[in-house]
């Protein structure tokens, strides 16, 4: 080393004896004589080639001697679990540690700039005037010789006293805007009172811009935001102002990638708001509805703010087409049902006609199905055509039963809501080798339906608050024997309750939350007692989304034979507590349920009174493709347990 910078301050030397050389030049000389005669001054340093080579040998390969990789220094944080985690992840001293040759005149240094790190990453989490104790110790024990110790007391955390949240633009002047600006302030993630981080003003700020974007402004920007701290009080004080720019309105919907099936078929599946002020979430639904009508592989729309006209923006539809035809095969499982294979065949546009036809073959335990549905475009109002025709053979209580339906009518699917209007043809014939001379006879009949669909649910997949009701009711005439009118009503509920208050806008917490789900349905057929109804119109009820404990369908009234067969009469109850599982302080994909069901079928509504009972705890697993459930379920009548298993949450 010594040679090395003799020769280095030769060359120097010989440099200055030129004619340019100059004052400045001298004084470089010094400086650099300096510096590298202060290297041989270092700890653990001699000076010597020897000392030298393994250093250089480890700075460059990054390992020893031995070919491992060493560290030069540990970090050791004491202090609250959250400050710790902090400074542990994201302290710049951290870094350093593979550095081996560091000696302890640069590792001081190193320790100085951390202590202002540690203090900025601290103020990240409100604490503005932390005590830190950096210690440098000495571990000749240890795998590395030293260790930088830090204790931390943070101190008290800044606490908002004060927030305030404007506007600039075209919002401050109109008055159809006071509601959304009311619901910005009011809805402000860290009000006064709230303890002040730095992620926690961040999200507060981006929680307001999503809210004046969503609606009537989607170009809407943070103007300015200022956060005024007081450390000798720990207070703070939140200004922030939204730059609203101008109000937009939904103009036509522009078709991009459209080549089979045009640009009119969109428009009317979109049913997108034309001239209506800027909703995000009808332009969310516009894009749903396009996404799941089956013609397209991938939908994605925008609102084109660079048109120049916000009282007439274009929206952009940018598709990819599905193809006409195509055939899925599917393989499932359900303890319902069994095993189960698929064979579905969809047409896009059927010659001719023009409509959608949707054909499945399914086999199942104890269902065999074959049916086709056709639905045309929607018009301008939303509705569309459609047709259904299906033959059916399924176990319907004791007995199995071959079953056909056609059905014509008209359907709408708009926001929350479904509805339908058909009329429908049903025939039901019992089935088998044995049945009894007592067995009910074949029934056929005609009616006119009224299906409706309401769904409330923060998310119909995988719901944690929130409700859903659906209603059918129907009139006919028998076909079989007498012809005789009848009525037909149906009705299911749900309700998800979390328990608890959590604050707004904190979503770990919602996450966290454990939920009470009510379920309930009934149905009712009137008629005269002489009247032949289908099966496939009365009821039965059991199995894995009804009555659990019981087997699929297996709940119903007793024919003179001694068999279970569908009844006229339908109630069933469930209430099921459902709580997230937390391991090691992490929220977990598992949630545990706990819940009691109860239902029954009778041809006359007092006999209603004697439900059939099931009880029972579950595990849930929200998986990739849908929350997968299963149950352990003990039914008090039959006195047996039995599994249940389902994928998905349907309603």
């Amino acid at each position: 080393m010594a040679a090395r910078i003799a020769a280095m301050f030769r060359e120097v030397l010989s440099s200055m004896a030129g004619p340019l050389a100059t004052r400045r030049t001298w004084l470089g000389a010094v400086a650099l004589a300096v510096v590298l005669s202060g290297c041989s001054l270092l700890p653990g340093r001699q000076g010597n080639a020897q000392d030298d080579a393994p250093s250089a040998l480890a700075t460059a390969g990054g390992a020893g001697t031995e070919g491992t990789a060493r560290t030069g220094f540990t970090v050791t944080v004491e202090g609250p679990d959250e400050a710790r985690e902090l400074l542990d992840k994201h302290l710049e001293l951290q870094r350093y540690r593979q550095l081996d040759d560091i000696g302890a005149a640069e590792l001081s240094r190193l320790m100085v700039a951390a202590e202002a790190n540690a203090r900025e990453l601290l103020g990240t989490l409100g604490y503005f005037t932390p005590h830190l104790v950096l210690e440098l110790r000495d571990t000749p024990q240890a795998k590395t010789p030293r260790d930088v110790l830090i204790r931390v007391e943070p101190g008290p955390r800044t606490r908002v006293v004060q927030t305030q949240v404007g506007f600039a633009g075209p919002i401050v002047g109109d008055a159809a805007a006071d509601a959304q600006r009311e619901a910005i302030r009011s809805g402000w993630a860290l009000g006064a009172g709230r303890d002040f981080t730095q992620q926690g003003w961040d999200n507060a700020k981006t929680l307001g811009l999503r809210a004046l974007t969503a609606k009537r402004f989607p170009t809407g920007s943070v103007q300015t935001s200022r956060a005024d701290i007081d450390a000798d009080t720990a207070t703070a004080r939140l200004a922030v102002t939204y730059q609203s720019g101008p109000a937009y309105r939904f103009g036509p919907l522009v078709v991009r990638g459209a080549e089979r099936y045009g640009v009119v078929g969109p428009s009317r599946i979109a049913r997108l708001p034309t001239g209506e002020p800027y909703d995000q979430q009808k332009l969310l639904d516009a894009q749903e509805r396009l996404a799941s009508s089956g013609y397209y592989d991938s939908v994605f729309l925008t609102l084109d703010t660079s048109a120049g006209n916000p009282d007439f923006a274009p929206v952009i539809a940018q598709v990819r087409e599905a193809q006409m035809q195509k055939v899925v095969l599917g393989v499932g499982f359900t303890t319902d049902s069994g095993p189960r294979v698929s064979v579905d065949h969809i047409y896009n546009q059927m010659p001719l006609l023009g409509w959608r036809a949707v054909s499945k073959l399914s086999i199942e335990r104890d269902t065999k199905l074959l049916n086709t549905t056709w639905t045309g475009l929607p018009g301008e109002d939303g509705w569309k055509w459609g047709s259904l025709a299906q033959l059916k053979r399924e176990q319907s209580g004791t007995y199995d039963v071959d079953s056909g339906r056609l059905r014509y009518g008209r359907s709408k699917s708009e926001g929350h809501i479904d509805r339908a209007l058909f009329l429908q043809y049903d025939y039901a014939v019992p089935s088998g080798s044995d049945l009894p001379s007592t067995v009910e006879p074949a029934a056929s009949a005609i009616s006119a339906n009224w299906n409706w669909t309401g769904r409330y649910f923060d998310d119909n997949a995988n719901p944690r608050r929130g409700w859903g009701l659906a209603l059918e009711l129907g009139a006919g005439y028998t076909l079989s024997g007498q012809r005789l009118p009848f009525t037909r009503a149906y009705g299911r509920w749900m309700n998800v309750i979390p328990l608890g208050r959590v604050p707004d806008g904190d979503t770990a917490a919602v996450a966290r939350q454990s939920r009470i789900a009510l379920r309930a349905e009934l149905g009712a057929i009137t008629a005269k007692e002489a009247a032949q109804i289908p099966s496939t119109l009365r009821f039965l009820t059991g199995g894995d989304t009804t009555v659990r404990g019981y087997a699929y369908q297996q709940i119903g009234t007793v024919d003179a034979a001694g068999a279970t067969v569908a009844g006229r009469y339908l109630a069933v109850a469930s209430a099921e507590w459902q709580k997230p599982i937390v391991w090691n302080g992490q929220l977990t994909a598992f949630e545990s349920a706990v819940f009691v069901d109860a239902g029954n079928v009778a041809d006359k509504a007092r006999e209603l009174s004697k439900p059939k009972v099931g009880v029972g705890a579950g595990l849930r697993w929200r998986s990739p493709v849908g929350p997968l459930q299963a149950d352990v379920a003990y039914g008090v009548d039959v006195k047996k347990f039995r599994l249940h298993l389902r994928l998905g949450v349907t309603f």
